[in-house]
């Protein structure tokens, strides 16, 4: 996030595109409801009907993966009724003119026509927006998970820079991460092509100081994404494997691909709490400690570092993750040593300028520090791009409106969305574990319009076959508004209904992630 979680009752304005907040950001969402209370205009663009969509003034009910002509269209009316904010464009951005002829050709009808949204409520949102003091704009996955994934956080950020909403409290573009430590992971370099700190690999002053610092020469070559693994082990390029605390045979897009990958490993080991779907094809299991068992810090989503210390030891054999990495780098001949958990902080810190300033004495005395903290004496950072951005001069980036990678059509007549529940959390490993929130959804219901159950011959309850080019599953159908007629939507909590066996695994081409969030699919009664 550029700016903080506190911030978020000051807005006068928020946009939230492709969250779920209520129930997969569910604190955050009472900061939501604080900022309504205080009179902020509250737009939601999401194909369902949410707890925030039913609490927006404006709803924007887009067709899935049109992201960016709904965006070009809301900076169209912006340029065109002299909404944006000048001052800022002469003095902190390049590349105005080319966003403006760019977003000239997605007029307010053009940009209906492509997201099934009135031009009325693209015209009151953009108002809104743009007349707000201070507009923030929350995001998730349900921007990021599309062919288009990169194009879309870029139109993101062209929206933000062009009615002035960097720099400044209560605004900003603002990612809400989906685990309690992928901010943290990403910072410390769990990215293919950078070190800690996003210090790119290749950069010839990056890769001499961290091969002085670690005392080997290092590759310049970026490694692969875990999509791209899969494919590389079909290619024979990787033959081993260690996957920790990741669970791919549920969360991977088109999951079978997946297994079949992981059956071809000629050895594959799996770290982690629980004996999960993946560890089941693993040739050795290596019993790691939970959060809960080990001392270590997390960064959350709004670049706060927290200080986490064990509250119980881990039980049996299991042992902290750095533990075993280390005594498994040893076995393989490397000398690693360290005394613990602070010690190897430590020597990240000196490594990473944005967190140089911090130790485990500061986060135990001052509870938390946001990134960037660059010596002992900085208090931290509560919002990004003050004066101005890292690159100097903000870059607009025109984008087109391009359609996912794979519409319905007669054999696939219905697109998929895939999302979370509140009660269970990603592929269930934890969650499904406890009995109470277990006993509120111990089962799998996709959502599907009335009149399309109708058509189908579904009646609530029912269950119902879901089918895609690449696999099929079977769930209870719930008959509900929140989707729109020939739209179907899943969680991909419930291994007994595997809705990754569905979706598509076609790629961003820059983040290589793959489009969850749409896919064709047929639904038939089952049985």
């Amino acid at each position: 996030m550029t700016n903080s979680i506190g911030e978020i009752p000051g807005a006068g304005a928020i946009l939230i595109i492709g969250s779920n907040t209520s129930e997969t950001h569910p604190v955050i969402s009472y900061r939501v409801r604080e900022a309504v209370q205080n009179g902020a205009a509250l737009i939601v663009a999401d194909p369902r009907v949410t707890e925030m969509a039913k609490l927006a003034d404006y709803h924007l009910r887009l067709r899935p993966g049109t992201d960016v002509a709904l965006l070009n269209g809301l900076m169209h009316i912006i340029i065109a009724e002299d909404l944006l904010d000048v001052d800022f464009i002469e003095k902190r951005t390049e590349g105005f003119e080319k966003l403006k002829e760019k977003v000239a050709e997605y007029t307010p009808e053009r940009v209906s026509e492509i997201t099934g949204v009135a031009v009325s409520d693209l015209r009151a949102a953009a108002r809104a927006y743009a007349a707000a003091e201070s507009a923030a704009i929350l995001y998730t996955m349900g921007i990021t998970q599309h062919t288009t994934g990169t194009d879309n956080v870029l139109s993101v950020a062209n929206l933000a820079m062009l009615t002035g909403n960097m720099g400044k409290p209560s605004a900003g573009v603002n990612p809400l991460r989906g685990q309690n430590n992928v901010q943290g992971a990403c910072d410390m370099g769990a990215l293919p092509n950078v070190y800690t700190g996003y210090q790119k690999v290749g950069d010839p002053q990056v890769q001499e100081k961290f091969s002085k610092a670690w005392g080997v020469p290092l590759s310049d070559k970026p490694g692969l994404t875990v999509t791209k693994s899969m494919d590389a082990i079909f290619d024979g390029r990787i033959k081993g494997m260690l996957i920790m605390g990741e669970n791919p045979i549920l969360s991977e897009a088109n999951a079978n691909h997946a297994g079949e990958a992981l059956e071809r490993l000629e050895f594959l080991v799996v770290q982690d709490i629980f004996m999960t779907e993946t560890a089941a094809y693993a040739d050795v299991v290596l019993p790691a400690a939970s959060y809960a068992e080990q001392l270590g810090s997390y960064t959350n989503t709004e670049r706060r570092v927290q200080l986490s210390c064990p509250a119980v030891p881990p039980p049996g054999e299991a042992r902290a993750d750095w533990e075993i990495l280390t005594d498994l780098a040893k076995r393989l001949g490397l000398d690693w040593s360290y005394s613990g958990s602070e010690a190897i902080f430590n020597e990240m810190a000196s490594l990473t300028p944005s967190y140089a300033g911090m130790s485990y004495s500061r986060l135990a005395d001052e509870k938390s520090l946001q990134w960037p903290c660059p010596d002992s004496k900085h208090p931290g950072t509560p919002y990004l791009h003050v004066g101005k951005f890292s690159r100097g001069l903000g870059q607009f980036t025109p984008v087109d409106y391009k359609p996912p990678a794979e519409l319905p059509d007669g054999e696939y007549p219905f697109v998929l969305s895939t999302g979370r529940h509140i009660f269970h959390y990603h592929t269930g490993t934890m969650t499904r574990r406890s009995v109470p929130l277990e006993q509120h959804r111990p089962e799998e219901f996709v959502e599907i319009h009335p009149e399309d159950a109708a058509k189908l011959g579904l009646a609530e309850g029912d269950p119902a076959q879901i089918s895609s080019r690449r696999g099929e599953v079977v769930a209870r159908v719930t008959l509900t508004e929140r989707v729109k007629p020939g739209h179907v939507f899943m969680t991909f909590h419930y291994h007994e209904a595997a809705a990754n066996l569905l979706t598509n695994d076609a790629l961003c081409p820059v983040a290589a992630t793959p489009e969850f969030k749409v896919c064709a699919v047929n639904v038939r009664k089952a049985g």
